[in-house]
């Protein structure tokens, strides 16, 4: 059954606030069993909050717009909806439940938002400047875009995404979650504007999509203000296209949980501050991930981000002196083409030595493109170390053992004073290079 907002009061405009009238056409569908509630083509909508609900797809058509309300108060506070005020306003934004939400769902099953229109965020509303390369919140936290939570059977297909203050799409404590074909399309200056960012979640499926955004472009995480949650697990990443002025695809950093078996294959990234990391820092272990027929091309970006142009960056270590940090084993990376302004970064302590890596078929070649510094190793966030000194070698591994290179090929293609040799290896166990 098909339920048009103007029949329960949208007018469409783009300034007058539609929110009442899609919220009671959500409401009106689900308690009819479900169907999709429609936004009409080439209409602008203005909205604050609106809540998903089960067996609702919100469903745009072509060229439909949804433009995010610029008062923060006009946003919903997903603590609140779950009845624990005591954190609607959590200080440290990425490590726990969303404050301020644009489209949320809670208990929502088999929700959906579908359709060739756009949501619009904007972001522009709530942050500022800080130098001609780098944007971000004037206060903190900032507003998610579409945060759902505790919910099972849910899908996100064909919808653009766009100028998200903060995470753009963020499930949580979810299960079967697929996310097709969509597009997100964030300013490449704002931090924190992760594209996707699968939470505590299971059986996730994250295929076709065209991503570009500050910080990560889609980046597996187990924070800590869902950690009543299970791991996040049995993940697939594949035929994407990523731009990212921080990393295009991410594990961790907020990772209290744990992460398991995870296939990432045909993508391609370009232009990024980092291609693939994993980034363990607090309680929870990686085990089980499979890279396979990706070409990286990385450059630097200016020194607000971490990262310095690494294509892989493999990071094992203590957040702080109150936080331990989990295991990383079994990791492989097949058929991997890499191009940029460093190499592979592979780095941990005797006490979180990194486990059992394969390199098979995998190229690196370093080239100086960017006019930003290189000859650094970006190890934040972390206990021991910050940025260091150290010049850039396809190869760089501290602390890690039983690790295999088979058939790889390493080389620099401009010299530079800023790289050194081609292999450095140190305080490191069973390395083979076949």
């Amino acid at each position: 059954m098909l339920y048009y907002v103007e029949d329960f009061g949208a007018v469409g405009n783009g300034v007058t606030d539609d929110s009442q009238a899609i919220q009671k056409a959500i409401d009106t569908c689900c308690e009819n069993g479900g169907g999709s509630v429609v936004l009409s083509s080439g209409k602008p909508y203005y909205s604050s909050s609106i809540t998903l609900k089960k067996n609702v797809d919100l469903h745009f058509e072509k060229n439909a717009v949804l433009k995010a309300n610029a008062d923060i108060d006009s946003y919903i506070r997903p603590c609140e909806m779950i009845n624990n005020p005591e954190t609607a306003l959590i200080g440290n934004p990425v490590t726990g439940k969303p404050s301020f939400v644009f489209i949320y769902g809670f208990e929502a099953d088999n929700c959906s938002v579908t359709g060739e229109g756009v949501i619009d965020l904007n972001g522009d509303a709530f942050v500022e400047r800080k130098s001609p390369y780098y944007v971000t919140g004037n206060f903190y936290p900032r507003p998610t875009g579409i945060y759902i939570e505790n919910s099972r059977h849910i899908s996100f297909k064909d919808i653009t995404l766009t100028n998200a203050p903060f995470w753009t799409l963020h499930p949580a404590g979810c299960d079967d979650v697929l996310i097709s074909n969509i597009r997100i399309l964030n300013p490449l200056d704002r931090a924190n504007s992760d594209g996707i960012d699968p939470d505590h979640s299971s059986n996730v499926r994250i295929l076709g999509c065209h991503i570009e955004c500050a910080d990560d472009c889609i980046c597996l995480k187990t924070t800590n203000g869902n950690r009543e949650y299970g791991p996040t697990e049995n993940v697939i990443i594949s035929d994407c296209t990523l731009t990212s002025t921080s990393a295009a695809i991410k594990i961790g950093t907020e990772g209290v949980g744990n992460f398991r078996n995870i296939d990432v294959h045909d993508c391609v990234i370009s232009r990024s501050n980092r291609g693939i990391s994993i980034q363990i820092r607090d309680g929870g272990n990686v085990e089980n991930v499979s890279f396979s027929n990706i070409s990286i091309e990385t450059r630097r970006f200016c020194e607000d981000w971490w990262g310095t142009a690494e294509p892989i960056a493999i990071t094992c270590f203590d957040r702080d002196e109150n936080t331990s940090a989990g295991k990383i084993k079994n990791i492989r990376f097949f058929n991997i083409n890499c191009k940029g302004e460093n190499g592979i970064l592979v780095h941990s302590t005797d006490k979180n030595r990194i486990e059992n890596l394969l390199f098979e078929n995998v190229s690196v070649t370093l080239s100086k493109t960017s006019k930003w510094p290189c000859g650094l190793y970006d190890l934040r966030p972390c206990l021991e170390y910050g940025v260091i000194n150290q010049k850039n070698s396809p190869v760089f591994m501290r602390y890690a053992d039983n690790v295999t290179f088979r058939h790889c090929g390493f080389s620099i293609e401009k010299p530079s004073e800023s790289y050194g040799e081609i292999k450095n290896i140190e305080n490191c166990e069973n390395v083979i290079f076949e």
